[in-house]
């Protein structure tokens, strides 16, 4: 039996490397509960069934918007870049439900931000997506790679395809490269013209994109606004 938080912290160092274990009753309580009731908790109950999912307490504790959880387990040296069964970590996971507060408190403690998931995504690729300024802009002050690929896509890329104006405009306005290709060696300007999108492509050509530029086709952006039937 667990004596208190303490112990329960202990108990799950255990758990720190990447294991199969049980978050079917841990993480109703990390969902549901702050640390006095974790601390309740687990001072009654230590056995958990076994399920084959990789997930750590703090992955849970991001997901769920516990900062006060993710803030002690932390300052505790829980360690911060542990993946997932999507090769995700607590901090990947925190951006994804957008819970702004976990990512400060990890990205305060050293949490990285350059790490990237089954897809190629870092957490910037996942904050574009959401979309959420904010949390982008929190993870280029602690030197995100704002030009980091996935499988294909930088940032920017990937908020021009997803229509994000603004944070398209943000980015460029950090210094993502405008110049930037996919697999297909298309550029950011590509794919607005390929979508109509008149307001992006304004930006990007502000920003100085090259109209002459080619993908593997030989095609530029205006032929790409042409085949997909957008006018001039």
């Amino acid at each position: 039996m667990f004596c208190g938080l303490k112990d329960l912290f202990s108990f799950w160092q255990g758990f720190n490397l990447k294991k199969k274990v049980s978050f079917s009753y841990a993480g109703h309580v990390l969902r549901k509960h702050s640390i006095p009731s974790l601390e309740r908790t687990y001072s009654v109950k230590c056995y958990f069934p076994v399920v084959r999912i990789a997930v750590t307490p703090l992955h849970l504790a991001c997901a769920n918007g516990h900062v006060d959880v993710v803030t002690y387990l932390v300052e505790n040296k829980c360690k911060l870049n542990l993946f997932d069964n999507d090769n995700r970590s607590p901090l990947m996971k925190a951006v994804q439900c957008q819970q702004e507060k976990c990512v400060a408190v990890l990205l305060q403690h050293g949490a990285d931000p350059n790490l990237a998931d089954a897809d190629g995504n870092t957490a910037l690729h996942l904050a574009v997506i959401s979309p959420n300024i904010s949390v982008a802009g929190l993870l280029l002050d602690h030197n995100a790679n704002i030009d980091a690929q996935n499988k294909g896509c930088t940032p920017l890329i990937l908020a021009v395809s997803e229509h994000h104006e603004e944070v398209v405009e943000f980015l460029l306005k950090k210094g993502a490269d405008v110049h930037a290709r996919d697999q297909c060696e298309r550029t950011p300007l590509m794919t607005a013209a390929s979508g109509g999108e008149l307001n992006l492509i304004k930006v990007l050509l502000q920003y100085g994109a090259d109209v002459s530029h080619k993908d593997t086709n030989g095609w530029t952006a205006e032929d790409y606004a042409v085949i997909h039937g957008y006018s001039r």
